[in-house]
């Protein structure tokens, strides 16, 4: 795809862009780690999904700070943020908008949803039904939304925050598997360490009033143009064509393990280089490693694969799976 990181030298400006783009990076998850505690590295991977231009499913316990998570992200940019509460009675329209008639003028007129913003989160995705869900999959896929015939482009830039409940829990529905391969990224939150747990704590029982964390103390620190920049760098950092060549291996390994019952499309490998990209640029470097593509890789995969009935059966986790999957693919040196 790209030449070796030695082969083709980076100018000073690229250099400066990275370093620039990695800097705001971290700022941005210094203010969310100030509201979400002991989330560092869930934080990493959705500011990772946010600067490679892509949509983050985020899967977790109800209590684990989801929803505060992507509250914590809109406030560091001063963008447009809207939330979608999915329920069993939500309805496609109530997501994208719908046309109604005006009486005073005699004409009908457009009201656009809560999509047409540039942070959306969907909470509680898996609430809704399959016929609910599918209204976002034009909405993530092609950035624009079809109401009544007519094509409404949205503001860039445009992601998608959705959290869900593991699906064995009570009242859920499992996402279409068109809709999952949407998402660049599934994030899986789990509980704290006891240390984080006992700061939690400590912090809301100092509270007067509040009986909850929340994003007061997250300052807003760039704009949206400043978001696009950033996923404009990532998109530009060198990817050599040994490292190109193992996240198709990687891919195309879950189509022939006897413990997947199917394994990733070609999306899998195009997603585990644009996450890797960011995932290196945040790191102030202007080339992916195979280890850039190794740190992404379970938050890639997990939802674009199915377990087989053996699997189930054995009780065996997808990421246990992927890990020992991936261990056997051969990385290249660089």
């Amino acid at each position: 795809m790209t030449s070796t990181p030695g082969a083709v030298p980076m100018s000073s400006t690229n250099v400066e862009k990275i370093a620039e783009a990695s800097q705001v990076l971290q700022a941005m998850q210094q203010q969310m780690s100030a509201a979400v505690i002991g989330q560092d590295a869930i934080i990493s991977q959705v500011l990772i999904g946010l600067v490679a231009g892509g949509h983050v499913l985020i899967e977790g316990v109800p209590g684990l700070g989801k929803t505060l998570l992507v509250k914590a992200l809109a406030k560091t940019f001063d963008g447009n943020f809207s939330r979608i509460q999915f329920t069993p009675d939500l309805m496609p329209s109530d997501i994208t908008g719908h046309t109604l008639f005006d009486a005073k003028s005699g004409e009908f007129r457009t009201r656009q949803g809560p999509v047409f913003t540039n942070l959306l989160l969907a909470d509680e995705i898996n609430r809704a039904p399959a016929k609910t869900q599918s209204a976002l999959l034009e909405v993530m896929q092609e950035t624009q939304v079809t109401i009544e015939g007519h094509q409404y482009p949205l503001s860039m830039p445009f992601m998608v925050l959705a959290t869900q409940n593991p699906i064995e829990q009570e009242g859920t529905y499992p996402l279409p598997e068109a809709q999952l391969d949407r998402f660049l990224l599934k994030i899986r939150i789990d509980y704290p360490t006891v240390e984080d747990e006992a700061a939690m704590v400590r912090a809301v029982t100092a509270m007067s009033v509040a009986d909850k964390l929340d994003v007061d103390k997250v300052m807003t620190l760039v704009k949206p143009d400043t978001i696009i920049r950033l996923q404009q760098v990532a998109a530009a950092i060198m990817v050599e064509d040994s490292v190109l060549d193992y996240a198709v291996r990687l891919t195309r390994a879950t189509r022939d393990f006897p413990l997947l019952a199917a394994g990733a499309g070609p999306r899998g490998a195009i997603s585990l280089i644009r996450a890797a990209r960011a995932h290196a640029m945040a790191a102030n470097r202007g080339f992916v490693t195979p280890d850039d593509i190794k740190d992404v890789s379970l938050a890639v995969m997990r939802h674009r694969v199915r377990a087989s009935p053996e699997m189930e059966i054995e009780g065996r986790d997808v990421d246990y799976v992927l890990s020992e999957l991936f261990s056997q693919v051969e990385a290249p040196r660089v």
